[in-house]
């Protein structure tokens, strides 16, 4: 008889936190990096408020999700970049590689947007993603022949960039997530959630409808273009 592994019990509970439709709409609608209340993502989920209730529950008890109240309000938001990592990971696995037919035109032209350009929870997604990780390595800047690091001109180009590069904690500078819509790798680490951060701060970027899409603007064109050589007008 074999020696039962203690850790399996625990991996199978884990996995049930995610193993419903209601808490994997949740988590995915999370991957924005914003804090939702329970009525927002309740109405995101199509359930009661009192279901989505004992839902996050779980969640928070799990250690997927934080929570905070300001008022009356409960907040809620991913439990740290790690489980956004886990979840696109699986995210990309599950995803068919011939999307189902959209409903309608606003259904379509929000999933065009969301493949075009989104936030993957802290960096850059999409072809908006591929686009900036392609130039960053086309230009000798990132290293992707054994997984992804920075080389030295890529640390040199942050820093002249004015993108400062948080190095104290424990997360890798630079990694390698599976893009769910393009199939290849795009930059995460603190690097691509640095790199994020700028373009939305200096209006490069902007949000747009209420999912994780992202526009590239006339300013971020140009610096674009100007920084990474990505031709202006093939992000829109």
């Amino acid at each position: 008889m074999g020696t039962k592994d203690t850790r399996a019990a625990g991996l199978a509970a884990f996995a049930g936190l995610i193993a419903d439709t209601t808490r994997a709409a949740c988590l995915l609608a999370l991957l924005d990096g914003r804090a939702w209340t329970a009525g927002e993502l309740a109405r995101r989920a199509g359930v009661a408020p009192s279901t989505l209730s004992e839902h996050l529950g779980k969640l928070v008890a799990g250690g997927l999700l934080a929570e905070e109240r300001q008022g009356r309000h409960r907040y809620v938001r991913l439990a740290d970049a790690r489980t956004a990592q886990l979840l696109e990971d699986l995210a990309a696995q599950v995803t068919p590689q011939t999307p189902r037919r959209p409903g309608g035109l606003r259904e379509s032209s929000a999933g065009s947007a969301m493949a075009r350009g989104r936030t993957c929870y802290d960096h850059l997604a999409g072809r908006l993603g591929i686009a900036v990780t392609d130039a960053l390595g086309e230009l000798g800047l990132l290293n992707r022949e054994t997984g992804f690091a920075l080389t030295d001109a890529g640390l040199a180009w942050f820093a002249g960039t004015g993108i400062p590069l948080d190095r104290a904690g424990r997360r890798p500078l630079a990694r390698a997530c599976l893009d769910w819509t393009e199939r290849r790798p795009h930059l995460a680490g603190t690097a691509g959630a640095a790199l994020c951060r700028h373009a939305l701060d200096a209006g490069w970027c902007v949000r747009i409808g209420s999912e994780r899409a992202v526009k590239v603007t006339a300013d971020g064109e140009r610096a674009l273009a100007e920084l990474l050589g990505i031709p202006p007008g093939s992000l829109r």
